[in-house]
């Protein structure tokens, strides 16, 4: 073995857990990327990835309030990049699944409105989602309870 190679075999043995499939945060960045594929192979029919999915999904969830939605607060309820949140509107609104007028009450901003066509494929694409969802990690609460308290902890450290 060389000195590089003995360097970092002890740099790991070491400073590591010793292997990444150890490290919580490498298995859970393979596991939401074999979420994502799983999730963008299933919508796939319906011509949506998850990334449009959930922008569409948030979307038509804080609209139920009947209050308008904006981009700003999309990005907000997402924890995602206005920008993102901006890219994914323009290709849902491509598939006619939202519109984007300019809000009344502030012409900087747009209204995001999830249209007939949005609400259509929304009924199809939940139950998609959710047995991808419960096939991946099961039918029980505890995953999803402990994820939520890591959240909630992250959101009161801010």
């Amino acid at each position: 073995m060389n000195a590089e190679a003995r360097e970092l075999t002890d740099l790991f043995a070491t400073s590591s857990l010793g292997a990444p499939e150890k490290a919580v945060g490498f298995v859970l960045w393979r596991v939401l990327h074999r979420y994502v594929r799983e999730i963008d192979h299933a919508l796939a029919p319906l011509d949506l990835t998850h990334l449009q999915f959930t922008t569409l999904t948030m979307a038509a969830w804080l609209a139920r309030s009947g209050e308008p939605v904006t981009q700003a607060a999309l990005a907000r309820h997402g924890d995602i990049s206005t920008m993102q949140v901006s890219h994914m509107l323009k290709a849902l609104e491509g598939k006619a699944m939202v519109t984007r007028p300019r809000s009344e009450k502030d012409v900087r901003s747009k209204e995001i409105r999830v249209t007939t066509t949005g609400v259509a494929v929304l009924r199809e694409a939940l139950p998609v989602a959710i047995e991808v969802q419960r096939r991946l990690f099961g039918a029980g609460d505890e995953l999803l309870t402990r994820l939520l308290e890591v959240e909630e902890a992250g959101d009161r450290r801010r």
